[in-house]
């Protein structure tokens, strides 16, 4: 199965990224996903269920840990594994 998640972290800094947007960004773009893209007002990133999930878990224990004070979240299912 594949996955898409969306997500946002704040609060919002127009600025300058805070420190839980860069560690959720670390997150995703370290993660085993494609179809990563990354915005200062949301993220998107596609991929296998289990690698999509593991990078959930770690986005919101990471971006909890610096700072979010909300994780906006959303996942699709948007097809069945690649053969």
């Amino acid at each position: 199965m594949r996955l898409r998640v969306e997500f946002t972290t704040e609060p919002f800094d127009l600025d300058e990224a805070p420190a839980h947007a860069v560690a959720a960004r670390r997150v995703i773009e370290a993660a085993e996903l494609d179809a990563v893209d990354v915005g200062p007002f949301g993220n998107t990133a596609e991929g296998e269920r289990d690698a999509v999930l593991g990078a959930v878990d770690a986005l919101l224990r990471e971006s909890l840990a610096t700072g979010a004070t909300r994780i906006s979240l959303q996942v699709n299912v948007v097809g069945e594994d690649k053969a």
